[in-house]
C-alpha cells in the first residue's frame, strides 16, 4: 500500500479514467475501530499509501478515500499496530455477514449515484 501510487496512476492513465472517479478505501489510525468515514480530497492525514497516491498523480488529492477505522494504540509501533490480529469484534463486523462490508459498498453507491448525475 505505501508504494501503491506509481501502479494507480499508471492504470488511472492507460485507462483514461480521471482520478475523481478514484476511490481509494484504506484504513486509518484516526478513526476508531469499526467506523467507516468516506472523504473526497484533502491530504493524506498521514498515510503513507495515500501520500503516494496524491503524489503520482502529480499532486493532485482530488479522489474518493473511505476510511476504515483501525483506532491506534499510542504505546505500540504504529507499523507493528497495523499489522497487528483483529479484535473479535472486528472480526465480526469484517467478515461474512458482517455490517462492514455493507457499510464500505453504500459509500460506494453513494460516490456512484453522484457521479452519475
Amino acid at each position: 500500500m505505501n508504494l501503491s501510487g506509481p501502479p494507480v496512476a499508471a492504470q488511472l492513465r492507460t485507462a483514461g479514467i480521471p482520478s475523481l472517479s478514484l476511490v481509494v478505501i484504506h484504513d486509518s489510525l484516526s478513526h476508531r475501530p469499526l467506523v467507516v468515514s468516506p472523504k473526497f480530497g484533502g491530504s493524506a492525514n498521514g498515510h503513507n499509501g495515500v501520500r503516494s497516491i496524491i503524489a503520482a498523480l502529480g499532486n493532485n488529492p482530488d479522489f474518493h478515500r473511505i476510511r476504515v477505522g483501525i483506532g491506534k494504540n499510542d504505546g505500540q509501533d504504529a507499523a507493528d499496530y497495523v499489522m497487528a490480529k483483529l479484535s473479535e469484534a472486528e472480526r465480526n463486523f469484517w467478515s461474512h455477514g458482517g455490517k462492514g462490508v455493507d457499510h464500505v459498498w453504500k459509500h460506494i453507491e453513494t460516490i456512484a449515484q453522484s457521479a452519475s448525475r
